[in-house]
């Protein structure tokens, strides 16, 4: 078969099998069906051997603890410490409670590597109080679900760490390379907020005094150094990512058990059991995706993209356009770690023809997916907050769009000016690049 009839088969079945509301993890695996049968090369043992292949990866261990981690944290009680610290930094500026939410969400997200852990820790603890403080549901949601992205831009990130096993990127660059992506993505959103408190007169908190914002930064500092030693150790070579996630959860219930002692022994097994349900998720998808990635490079679907696209002369900006806009409509649909698996393989013939990066090319990804955490039908990120808001999707739609498109110019800007996220990866870890 042809690389275009494959194609035909793969993307609609698994189009349909997914309107049809089958689970996308079966759905990546069943659309695979139909061409291992009319293949006779193929056997469903290549299937199996396929996913197997993908599960036995040292790397794939960050995932679950990396979560692990994030809900140590969050049944420790650390949220609390962000944002009374995030309260003491912006808490006085117009939107007051919005602005935290956002900051909270920024420093929450050096810590878990996860969007949706961030959506629903943070969710949990600000949309309440949010609401009572007159701020309007859509809004308060809208304002959540978005800087939950965050989560998975600033390192440490669940994406990025698949990213780099799959592609065999340095990890640590990546890391370092979404650093400043997620610092503007958190600046246009405060500036989103801070517009939106102009035009509704949203509250703010009064300016705190210079001990009660060394206080906040005393009290946030232990969790804050989670961090700086997770991207510090892979950047100097001190261990790998995975190693990496394992000493975040280790630190983690330091921290809640020893230091703070805000959680109990008897509270470790149910939060172990919720860690592996989370990672469960994403994990089974990295199976079926992997088979459903082997089949187009077995019938060298991404030379055959890479050949009818050559005729148009793309350039780095086009190449560019093109990989965010792939991204940012799969991301509407399917998870993230399926679609880097998926896309991510497909799409990177085309960026080395172009000249991009491997760097350039994975943040442009990983910010384009981010998206897709907030727009339906998939959406987890507002899911999640809709549902602690207890508001319909629908009615938070309007708010999120307008969140949203300070965000696409910063993508933008990601694409148009590759040396602003480069830059730290080449200062630190330029003998690696």
């Amino acid at each position: 078969m042809t690389p275009l009839e494959v194609s035909a088969i793969l993307f609609p079945v698994f189009g349909i099998l997914v309107f049809l509301r089958v689970p996308v993890a079966f759905a990546l695996g069943l659309a695979c069906v139909p061409v291992f049968m009319l293949d006779p090369r193929l056997t469903p043992f290549l299937l199996m051997n396929e996913m197997f292949k993908s599960y036995n990866a040292f790397v794939l261990l960050a995932v679950p603890f990396f979560l692990m981690a994030a809900n140590i944290m969050n049944s420790a009680g650390i949220t609390d410490r962000l944002v009374r610290l995030a309260q003491a930094l912006v808490g006085h500026l117009p939107g007051g409670l919005g602005h935290i939410n956002v900051v909270v969400s920024m420093l929450f997200a050096g810590i878990s590597g996860s969007s949706n852990a961030d959506a629903a820790g943070i969710g949990a603890l600000l949309i309440p109080q949010m609401k009572k403080q007159g701020f309007s549901t859509s809004f308060t949601v809208a304002v959540t679900a978005c800087s939950a992205v965050m989560g998975v831009i600033i390192p440490p990130s669940i994406l990025m760490v698949v990213w780099g096993g799959l592609m065999t990127v340095s990890i640590g660059g990546l890391f370092l390379a979404g650093v400043i992506p997620g610092i503007l993505i958190a600046a246009s959103q405060m500036l989103t907020v801070y517009i939106y408190a102009k035009i509704y007169h949203y509250p703010i908190y009064t300016r705190s005094s210079l001990k009660s914002a060394a206080f906040a930064i005393v009290q946030a500092i232990l969790p804050m150094l989670t961090p700086l030693i997770i991207v510090g150790g892979i950047v100097v070579g001190m261990f790998t990512p995975t190693e990496a996630s394992a000493i975040a959860v280790f630190y983690s219930l330091i921290l809640g058990l020893g230091i703070y002692r805000s959680i109990k022994m008897k509270d470790v097994p149910k939060v172990l059991y919720e860690s592996a349900r989370f990672a469960a998720i994403p994990l089974f998808c990295v199976g079926t995706a992997s088979a459903f990635g082997w089949l187009l490079a077995y019938y060298k679907v991404p030379l055959a993209l890479v050949e009818f696209l050559k005729q148009f002369g793309v350039g780095p900006i086009s190449t560019g356009l093109i990989i965010a806009g792939a991204f940012l409509f799969i991301g509407m649909f399917i998870d993230a770690i399926p679609a880097i698996i998926i896309l991510g393989t497909v799409l990177w013939p085309l960026a080395e023809f172009a000249g991009l990066h491997p760097i350039h090319f994975a943040i442009i990804g990983v910010i384009a997916l981010a998206f897709g955490l907030v727009t339906p039908p998939y959406g987890l990120c507002l899911l999640i907050s809709c549902a602690i808001g207890d508001i319909k999707l629908v009615k938070a739609l309007k708010d999120v769009a307008i969140i949203l498109l300070p965000m696409l110019v910063i993508l933008l800007v990601v694409i148009l000016f590759p040396s602003l996220i480069m830059f730290l990866p080449r200062v630190f870890m330029s003998k690696f690049l």
